[in-house]
């Protein structure tokens, strides 16, 4: 099966007519996109757009071999003018399946949100899923009848959990090339956009590419173990949420705990809480060496490495001076270097989260500098450990390791 994307951009297309903002300022020319579009194999154009005929030559085809024309999403504005030669525009039902006199099978699926995806499969049996934008498959997962698709477009950036739902099911498997579509204004183009695709496993390419299912590209590896480092309010667990969005299961571990009577530190769990995908799971735990050395089970987001870092020190009795040179300095060395062997060995995809200090104020007492001490510490023991490094400043990731 051959794919020409005639476009991979959001409806509005990629820059937005009037808009002021960065990422538009700079789509231009190659990063420029318009509305998603596919022909698929010269017969079937899924979604009709402005200038599709004039995207379709200087892709190097043409329209007048198509047989059928299928919408996924309600179009906002005038109706798109249907170019002459080519049968009328449709929408198959939920369920239903169309016979393409090309060969093609068309089956609709149905959305949870506007519109209907369509699963495609060629004469030769290659099997392609078609999302429409902001859309992922009705229901708690999409079954799979077959072998898993060998190529899926949707929105990977704008619905990242509708990927997990996929490869949760099987429908998406390790051989199934993901291709982002649907790409809008929210994530700057060029290398910020591949660096967030790959990190779903997924890549774009330019309009106008013409793709071949089965044709093997190969997609960056997730790293096992990823450390994201940032300060207060810099987006550094935003960063480390979007890492693991796409996958079909993560554990989410808060070493935070409970604060009774602290409704600002309640206010701010519940904003976490509130951004992470429903299928996640939580543990409020600061017994991250037993998680990290546990077999299989999902991947782990620990958040944060200073707060544990502030448990291991209550329990050392770190804070008081005298307690510190007696033992406390040995036993949180100890309890440390346990986690740091842990991080080591685990065999679990983890993603830990840490603050970055040192930077600023001197602390004014030393409880506070003896803390800021040994963040430091753990956090380049982790760094050491860890195959990806990243620090995030104004929200923006910079790799200090990869």
């Amino acid at each position: 099966m051959e794919l020409t994307l005639l476009g991979t951009g959001t409806p509005e297309g990629l820059p937005r007519p009037g808009c002021p903002c960065a990422a538009c300022a700079v789509s231009v020319g190659t990063r420029a996109r318009a509305a998603t579009a596919v022909l698929v194999d010269g017969a079937l154009l899924l979604d009709l757009t402005p200038g599709a005929v004039l995207a379709a030559a200087r892709a190097g085809h043409s329209l007048s071999g198509v047989r059928q024309v299928l919408l996924t999403h309600p179009h906002d504005g005038p109706a798109v003018e249907l170019p002459p030669g080519l049968p009328a525009a449709g929408r198959v039902p939920d369920g239903r399946e169309l016979a393409v006199i090309s060969g093609h099978r068309v089956r609709a699926v149905a959305m949870d949100a506007p519109g209907t995806g369509y699963e495609v499969t060629a004469p030769d049996g290659d099997r392609l899923l078609y999302l429409p934008p902001g859309g992922a498959p009705a229901g708690t997962a999409h079954t799979v009848e077959e072998h898993p698709y060998d190529m899926v477009l949707l929105d990977v950036l704008g619905r990242p959990e509708a990927l997990a739902r996929l490869r949760a099911s099987g429908a998406v498997g390790p051989a199934t090339e993901v291709i982002a579509v649907h790409l809008d204004h929210d994530v700057t183009p060029g290398p910020e956009l591949t660096r967030r695709c790959a990190a779903a496993g997924a890549r774009a390419v330019p309009d106008g590419s013409t793709l071949i299912v089965g044709d093997y590209h190969a997609v960056p590896d997730l790293p096992r173990r990823t450390l994201v480092l940032g300060g207060a309010r810099s987006g550094k667990s935003v960063e480390a949420e979007r890492r693991l969005a796409a996958l079909p299961e993560v554990l989410y571990v808060a070493t935070g705990g409970v604060r009774e009577g602290d409704p600002d530190w309640a206010a701010r769990v519940g904003l976490h809480r509130e951004r992470r995908p429903r299928t996640w799971r939580t543990a409020e735990t600061c017994e991250l060496v037993a998680l990290l050395g546990a077999e299989g089970g999902p991947a782990l987001l620990i958040d944060c490495l200073a707060l544990w870092l502030t448990d291991a020190m209550d329990r050392a009795g770190a804070w008081d001076d005298a307690t510190w040179e007696a033992r406390g300095r040995k036993e949180l060395r100890e309890r440390t270097a346990e986690l740091v062997a842990a991080v080591r060995s685990t065999g679990r995809r983890v993603v830990l989260v840490s603050n970055e200090v040192g930077a600023g104020v001197v602390p004014a007492t030393v409880s506070g500098r003896r803390f800021r001490d040994e963040l430091g510490r753990l956090n380049a023991a982790v760094a050491a450990e860890c195959e990806h490094v990243l620090l995030v400043v104004a929200g923006l990731p910079v790799t200090l390791k990869d």
